[in-house]
């Protein structure tokens, strides 16, 4: 998406990261080299964690990323966990920096979804299904990307009573879901109603999200 930003505005595109629990955008950014974003280590110290033992790892692993304020006053943070997982580069930068650089972020060592800048967690989804008598607390997150914006599609199943209604009381139900969902996240997503027992069980944890944007 940024190259072709890039290619048709004619600029240079510049990515800058940042928490609004921390400062928000200006804690690292990129510079003409486009290679990490380099932290402004005079405000900021960060560290790569294993998201399950905490541990620090060793430089250049891949972990959760952490920051400890430095300069920051009215909420100064210690070791905050930002979720996301990166690796830092302590290698001079061919700009001349010397400022450690973070890579992009690959992910979430928790289950936050980002859809078009907005944080979602599946159970925000779940929380709206459980208040409805109609539906069952089965459901699916399809997460997928069309002309590079993010799409949303809930699958969720319904009682079997409700599932051999007439096709509009179906859609006017689906409709009630989609408004639901959509109040209480603020994103936009397109709803599938499904049979009982189509959503695959899990023996352990269970699968709520597929995330295709990850296969890109």
């Amino acid at each position: 998406m940024r190259r072709e930003i890039e290619k048709r505005l004619k600029i240079k595109a510049i990515d800058i990261y940042g928490l609004s629990e921390i400062i928000g955008p200006g804690v690292s950014f990129e510079c003409e080299h486009q290679c990490g974003l380099h932290i402004n280590e005079d405000h900021f110290i960060p560290e790569i964690i294993d998201p399950d033992t905490l541990e620090v790892l060793p430089e250049g692993e891949l972990g959760e990323l952490v920051f400890t304020t430095v300069t920051k006053e009215g909420l100064p943070i210690i070791r905050y966990r930002t979720r996301d997982l990166t690796r830092l580069n302590f290698e001079t930068c061919a700009c001349g920096r010397t400022l450690v650089r973070m890579n992009k972020c690959t992910g979430r060592s928790d289950d936050m979804l980002i859809i078009r800048g907005v944080n979602l967690f599946p159970s925000q989804i779940e929380s709206v299904l459980l208040e409805m008598d109609e539906t069952t607390p089965h459901y699916l997150l399809v997460v997928d990307r069309v002309n590079n914006l993010d799409t949303l599609q809930l699958q969720v199943e319904v009682e079997d009573r409700f599932y051999q209604d007439k096709i509009s009381e179906l859609q006017a139900l689906r409709m009630k879901i989609q408004h639901q969902i959509e109040s209480a996240t603020g994103l936009s997503v397109t709803v599938k109603l499904v049979e009982p027992k189509t959503i695959e069980r899990s023996e352990g944890k269970a699968k709520r999200v597929i995330d295709n944007r990850k296969m890109i």
